[in-house]
């Protein structure tokens, strides 16, 4: 059986919203909120907070919640996760990357990307859902994702792709199923510490999507479809969603 650990790296400093994980949603911390969905999903064997500030810190051990502290240093949660999974005493198989602003985040969607494991072939997994609405299959701010036939992502873009050429872009979405990325993340742990070693690539940069880097250096990102809309906090005003 394999061991799994669930990270959940927390920032407190955020251009658009510092301290983020510390704002009060019904009575509970964002990062309590996530950690608590975390703690739901069946088969985990370990949940901890990877932070950077003392305070967030502080917070998640008053609520009863483990806590790592890591480098202010690192430029994505992909590198805090490999920390904190270096420094764990037992063994993991698998590290999940829980988004820290997903404050109600299904369980069943951490399930979804562990079980694409039950493929050999997958050494890192992440989730996609069905877009149907125009106005986000044209924001850049909702990466989309290729999929091939196998269910492996073949290329991240800010932009609609496939462009459908003599296509009215009215009726890309009729024609097409477009796919948004949701970003939760499953690695395989030898692949984790694999990844955090290569540099920022040409296609990572372009886009400023850290995935591309990934799949511009060979490695196979596994897909699962979810249909459950989750709903990620990125400054103040997202926070209406939740009152």
């Amino acid at each position: 059986m394999k061991k799994i650990i669930a990270i959940i790296p927390a920032r407190y400093g955020s251009t658009r919203f510092p301290g983020k994980p510390l704002v009060d949603i019904n009575g509970k911390s964002m990062i309590q909120r996530v950690y608590e969905q975390a703690k739901k999903t069946a088969g985990l064997h370990h949940v901890v907070v990877a932070t950077d500030d003392q305070r967030i810190m502080d917070a998640v051990l008053a609520f009863g919640g483990e806590a790592v502290m890591t480098s202010d240093m690192h430029q994505s949660g992909t590198d805090r996760c490999e920390e904190v999974l270096v420094k764990q005493e037992i063994k993991f198989d698998i590290v999940l990357n829980i988004q820290g602003d997903e404050p109600y985040i299904d369980p069943e969607q951490i399930t979804q990307v562990v079980n694409c494991f039950s493929d050999e072939n997958t050494e890192i997994a992440t989730l996609v859902k069905l877009i149907e609405d125009e106005e986000e299959l044209f924001n850049p701010n909702k990466p989309k994702v290729l999929i091939d036939e196998s269910d492996f992502a073949i290329y991240f873009s800010r932009a609609a792709v496939p462009y459908q050429r003599g296509v009215e872009r009215e009726q890309w979405i009729d024609k097409f199923n477009y796919y948004k990325h949701i970003g939760l993340y499953a690695y395989r742990a030898d692949i984790l510490k694999e990844i955090t070693k290569i540099s920022p690539s040409r296609l990572e940069l372009a886009e400023g999507l850290e995935q591309l880097r990934w799949i511009e250096n060979g490695y196979k990102i596994k897909i699962a479809i979810t249909d459950t809309e989750s709903i990620s906090v990125d400054s103040p005003e997202d926070l209406n969603a939740f009152m």
